[in-house]
Parts: structure tokens; sequence; C-alpha cells
């Protein structure tokens, strides 16, 4: 298989059109029942042939066997630098028969993808890929059909090999795939469920393989997208660039909810082509020169009001989070009677345990802040962005600009990282409104405090557990309470004007929604209950403080608490926090990974905390465990921890994931160590700080991340494979235990319970005293 790494294709290149005739082929409508005949007659009348509409009902909207018999895929999702895009060509290849190299993906472009949600909640590979096989395997059963009619051969007398389809006794009565349809376009209807984004699922006729069949699924093949990036080789949004184009910055109050009253443009006069967009609240320049709409930004006079200062102080977060009105509440299904068996147990001493855990806001504080270039020309729009959301961000450009969404395309161009809702679906709706103001295209590139200080946050939260034993040890009740603020304040899109900073600042009301979550796991305790409850934002308009999704929404923080807790019970009843585990989880697929992390370790049994060990540098090991949806994992975590710093080094990490069917273990692997490390820094380091008046924490120096001297020496992997049963997600899934791991390592080694992320060197010194 030729794994040459090359440049890879940019979509923004290319309409589908285009593609097809790359070496000159006919573009014609094929359509249903597929003939020969029908072929042929489409080809005669190829003048007025048309592309079937891009909608999702389509089998043209995701698959094209090109001139050449290359295969192209479309797809709705991104690949925000997790193989994806692997993943997804090693489905079409295998379904379609095709060698993998002879597979290109265009991704993130709303004219050439239907909306399939985007990146979004690890849905790549099991609801995107799941369409995109079933879309690949219609395909092939259409082009198998046509062969027959050809060939004049049954169908089920065929077999496909390389794109070249055959009779099974006679290998001379042959035809390929480019032969077929080469350059044309499928008609063909699917069964699509009417759903949009990452719901959406539209199969054909066609059943998918047998996994027992699979030759490419399953393969560990590289990425093609990463030596292009290393050598410069490929465009970042940064670089685009569009005739007539300016520069753009905004202007952010240095008070949270603060909006311009009176802007003295002369002040930047100086500055050649610099000028002022001021609308409401919204306030940006733009410029010729890059440099010099960051000085006009900068120099700019402006008075601001001042409104009441909108933040408690950082030390009373945690206490506005429990003593605030609950907005909403939302419990689990109970099993059995939780309360009557913690006032029984509350009579009987030492029967009765509770624990409270915090967590902080979290910045996705992506390595370069945000990017986006918006032009409106012709009666249209285009917008380069790194967003994980091209389809959303195109409705929220249109409703900016008061266009139909049809004359919005928005193209998906890797930006510096994402990890959910970071700023790159805010800066496409500002360069939106600078665009529409000064009526050219408009680059807007945000200010790396502007990144880190005004992107939307992960929620901070608090999380009380308790558990009620018996006179044997058991633990015969278990409640757990998640309160916090809502990790859908703003939507984990940019699709709606009040779910962006430019929509709030020209007035347009919040519509902050309520949600949070549940600990994802089996423990079968015969009384049990779980709940969140949120509370409202900090700031009711614009706000630096807002929260939305961040990789494994409320995920880390939830385990956090719940699984620090279990090993706290373990610890109390001197059981190995493995055995104790294993004593209580019901799920046999959850067993299977703490027994698969636990040998691959090679754990000792033993209870918690190690009592042999005397110095300033200890050592322990911790674990914890997660369900993801359908995905299950479990983290071992060896530290050592300074006791004169208080600083802690996650040396190493045992992991064994279950995705159900892994498409590429290669891409798997590197899934996995990225939510390690990145776990890892939001565990150790990532804290936002702010102020009564705003968010403090606007550089790598004031919110400090995992640097490469902190990173883990090893990360092994155990990967549990179920051909049997539909891959589900892994870009998220094994970040989620990676904080309880770390700090039952620390209760191991030093025998103190560490309650608060993030377990900085200051906070685990006092602690440790």
């Amino acid at each position: 298989m030729n794994q040459t790494m090359t440049r890879m294709d940019k979509p923004q290149s290319f309409s589908r059109r285009t593609l097809l005739q790359a070496t000159g082929a006919l573009v014609v409508s094929v359509g249903a029942p597929i003939t020969l005949t029908s072929v042929r007659a489409a080809e005669s009348d190829a003048a007025t042939a048309t592309k079937p509409p891009l909608t999702p009902d389509q089998l043209s909207s995701y698959i094209a066997v090109n001139a050449d018999g290359t295969v192209s895929a479309f797809s709705g999702k991104m690949d925000m630098g997790q193989g994806l895009s692997v993943a997804i060509r090693q489905m079409v290849a295998e379904e379609l028969d095709v060698p993998f190299d002879r597979t290109q993906i265009f991704i993130g472009d709303t004219d050439t993808s239907v909306n399939q949600g985007g990146a979004s909640g690890s849905t790549g590979v099991q609801n995107g890929g799941k369409q995109m096989r079933a879309a690949s395997a219609e395909a092939r059963r259409v082009l198998v059909n046509m062969a027959a009619d050809k060939l004049g051969v049954p169908a089920d007398q065929l077999t496909v090999k390389d794109g070249v389809i055959s009779a099974a006794n006679d290998a001379s009565k042959k035809v390929s795939y480019s032969e077929l349809i080469g350059g044309q376009f499928f008609n063909v209807h699917l069964d699509w469920n009417g759903e949009m984004g990452n719901a959406l699922y539209a199969p054909g006729k066609a059943k998918p393989k047998d996994p027992k069949t699979y030759t490419i699924v399953g393969q560990p093949i590289p990425r093609d997208d990463i030596a292009p990036k290393v050598f410069a080789q490929a465009d970042f949004c940064t670089d685009i660039r569009v005739p007539g184009m300016v520069h753009g910055r905004v202007i952010r109050p240095a008070i949270a909810g603060a909006v311009p009253v009176r802007v003295d443009e002369s002040s930047i006069k100086a500055i050649p082509t610099a000028r002022v967009v001021w609308d409401k609240g919204f306030l940006g320049v733009v410029a010729d020169k890059e440099w010099d709409a960051i000085k006009a930004a900068k120099e700019l006079k402006v008075e601001w009001s001042q409104p009441t200062p909108a933040f408690p102080s950082q030390a009373a977060l945690y206490d506005h989070i429990r003593q605030a009105p609950t907005r909403k509440r939302e419990e689990s299904k109970q099993v059995g009677n939780v309360e009557d068996v913690f006032k029984t147990a509350a009579q009987a001493p030492g029967r009765l345990v509770v624990s409270d855990y915090e967590w902080p806001f979290q910045s996705h504080s992506s390595m370069g802040p945000a990017c986006a270039l918006v032009e409106v020309k012709d009666g249209r729009a285009t917008c380069w962005t790194g967003t994980q959301k091209a389809h959303f961000v195109r409705d929220g450009v249109a409703a900016m600009l008061g266009m139909p969404e049809d004359k919005v395309r928005v193209i998906w161009t890797t930006g510096p990282g994402s990890y959910g809702r970071n700023d790159a679906d805010d800066c496409a709706a500002d360069a939106a409104v600078l665009a529409k103001a000064v009526g050219r295209p408009v680059r807007l590139q945000y200010m790396r405090d502007q990144g880190t200080g005004w992107d939307p946050k992960a929620p901070a939260s608090i999380h009380r557990a308790r558990a009620a034993l018996d006179g044997s040890g058991n633990v015969v009740a278990y409640d757990f309470l998640s309160r916090g603020f809502s990790r859908i304040d703003v939507n984990t899109n940019g699709s709606k004007p009040w779910d962006t900073l430019a929509g709030q600042n020209l007035g347009v009301a919040l519509k902050s929604g309520d949600g949070f979550g549940f600990p994802g796991e089996s423990y079968g305790f015969a009384n049990k209950r779980a709940a969140w409850e949120t509370i409202a934002p900090l700031l009711d308009r614009s706000s630096p403080l807002r929260s939305a999704h961040m990789r494994d929404p409320v995920g880390p923080q939830i385990c956090f608490a719940s699984e620090s807790f279990i090993d706290e019970l373990a610890a109390l009843l001197n059981v190995d926090p493995v055995a104790f585990r294993l004593r209580y989880v019901r799920d046999p697929r959850d067993l299977a990974v703490i027994k698969a992390a636990a040998e691959k370790a090679g754990w000792q049994t033993r209870p918690s905390p190690r009592r042999d060990q005397r110095g300033n540098t200890v050592r322990g090991r911790g674990i914890a465990y997660a369900q993801r949806g359908p995905t299950r994992v479990a983290v071992i975590a060896e530290v050592d921890v300074d006791r004169s710093s208080g600083k802690i080094w996650a040396r190493k990490f045992t992991v064994a994931h279950d995705c159900g069917q892994i498409i590429n273990p290669d891409g798997l692997h590197h899934a996995i160590e990225n939510n390690v490390v990145q776990a890892t820094s939001r565990t150790l380091w990532e804290e936002v700080k702010f102020d009564s008046k705003s968010v403090t924490s606007v550089d790598w120096r004031t919110y400090p991340i995992l640097d490469v001297t902190e990173a883990p020496e090893a990360v092994e992997i155990v990967l549990i494979n179920h051909p049997e049963i539909a891959p589900s997600g892994a870009g998220e899934a094994s970040s989620r235990p990676v904080p309880a791991a770390i700090a039952n390592a620390v209760f191991d080694a030093t025998g103190v319970r560490i309650r608060r992320a993030p377990f900085a060197p200051g906070y685990v010194k006092s602690s440790l005293s």
C-alpha cells in the first residue's frame, strides 16, 4: 500500500463538478432503476444533465466515482487532528472494494457536504462513519447491478476487487467502476431518517459487509496530513488570503458587561487606512495592514459604561455555586430508596460517608487564538474558519449578514485545534459583522488575551458523593450530586446570534440553556441515585465566563469526583481499589477494561495508601474507570510526588480502551495519547483566574498548561476490539478517568486526598502539610 505523504487537497480548491470533470469526463445524471440503457441515454443528453441536489437523501451527496477511477467521499464531519479522515476513508474503501490510496475525502465544506453535525461528541466514526459506510455499500450495490446489466451476468455471480467487477467464473468478463460511472453522478435515493446533524442517517438498500471479511478496516494506516503540516506545506486558517482583504481586530471591555458609550475615532487618524466599526456593544477596527489594525485597536480611545462588577471573588466561587438558587435539577432513574437507607445509616456511627469535590472554570486555550475570513461578493458570502461545525457557522454567519443560508458557504480550514465550543465560532461571527460594515473581505485574528480570556469556558462545579455502609462493610446506598454552571450556557455551536459574542454585543438576548451530566459507570449498589443541578450564569450578556462544551463536556470533573469517592470507600474499608471495583461493577465490558488495565500495569493487590515510603519523593498508583456512551475506558496512573514543592509528575499511564469495532488502531492510539496528555494538563495546572471585573487568565503565564518536561514518560495502551459491536467514540472517552486516576495515585503515595482541581504545587503542598 502506498503510504507516501503528500500535501492534502484543499476542499476550497474544488467544486463537485470540477472534481468529476478533472479528466474531461462527461457529467451526467444516472437515474433509477440503474441499467446500461439508462446510462447511455443520460450520456446522449449530457449537455442538459444536472447534478442531483446536495440533500441528505441523495447518494451523490456522499460518494462519487471520478473519471480516473478514484473515489471521493464528502463528509459533513471535521477532522480536528485525530485522524478521522483516514478512518472514514478506510470504511469507504472497504465497502467499495477499492484500494485505500485510491480514495480521497473532502470535509467540512458546506458546498460539498450535508450537515452531519461537524466534530461533535466523538461521533465522527460512530455516526459520520456509519453514514459513509452505508452510502459506500449502496454505491457498490448500484455499481454491481450496472455491471450485471453490461456484462450479462447475474449480480450474485460477480466479484469486486480494486474497483473492477468481474464474473466469478469468467475473469475475461470485467468492467471497472470508472468505465461504468466515472465522472458521472449517482442519482440514487437513500432512506433518510429526516434528521440533521449528528443523528443524520440515510442508508440505501445494501447491507454493509460482514466484519469477518474486512481487509482495510482494522489496519494501522498512518495519517497523511501530518507531514504537510510539519513541513509548512499545508495552509492553516491563518494563511488564507483573498484579493481586497483587510485585517480586523475586535476590542473587548476591561469590565465584563461594559459597552462603549463614546469612541474617539480621531485618536487613530495617524494610522493609515484604519477604520472603526461601532454598533451598540460591538466595537472593532479594520486596516489594510494587520499591524495597523493591531495598533489601532490599542490606541483607539474609548469611554466605556461602568456596570456593577458581575463576578464573585475567586475565593468565593465554590460558595457561590453552593448558595446560588437552583435553576434546574434532573435525576437519574433511582434504584431502591436512597433516602430511607441514609436515614437509617445516619444513626450508626461510621456508616455514613460524605465527600465534596470542586472543579474550576477552564479555558480551551487553543495553541493559537481563532482566525476567520469572511468575504461578501456578488450576493454570496464565503467564510473560512477553523470551527468544528461548519454548517452551523454557516447558519450563524447568514443571520449576521441578513442573507439566506443557501447563499453562504463556510469552508472548514485547519485551525489551531479545538476541543469543543472554543472561540472559532465567535470569531466567524465577529468577522461577518466587520465585513458587512466595511464592504470588503475581512480577515479577523484574535489576540492571545482574547483567545484565552474570552473563549467559552468549561463550567466550574462542585460534587457531593454520599455512601451508606452496613455492618459488614458493604455499600448499601450511594448518592451523587453535581452542581454548577450549565455546560450549555451558550450552545455547542454558533448557529444563532445569541450564542456568539457578536450577537450578544449587538443586543440579542442571551438564551442560556441547562445541562450537566451523570457519572458513567455500572456500580450495582442496592440503592442508588444520581442528580445534577445548574445555576444561572454570572452575567446575562457578553461574558468571558460564559460556559459551554469543552472536551468530554463535564466528564472529567464528574468522574474526578465519583471515582475518587469510590477509592475513598475502598481505602476506608481497607480493600484493594481494583478488587473493590470488581466487587460492584456489573457490566461485562466494564469489568474487562478494569482487568485489562490492571494486568497490563502489573497491578499488585493491596489497599491504599502505601505505608512503606520515606523521604522527599514518594510514588503511588491509582485507578479510575468510566463509560462514555458505548465506550469503556480504565486508566491506571503512576505518579511521583515531591513533598517539599508539592509538584506532581504523572509519569506513566496504562489505558484499557473498548470502543467497539476498531477502524484504525494507529489513529486510536494517537487519540488516546493526546486525551491523556491534555487531561493531565487540566488536572495538574489549568484554572481560569478572575476578579470581580473580568478574567485575569489571559496568556500562558497566567493560564499555565503542562509543558514537555512534565509530560508522561509512557502511555501504554490495551485496545479491546469488538468487530461485532458498532464503533463508538474515541476522541474524548480516555480523558474522562484521568483526573481521578491521578488523584487516587496521589492518595496512594501520600495518604492525603486531593478533592479540588487543579493539583497545582502550592495547593498540593499546603494539603500535604
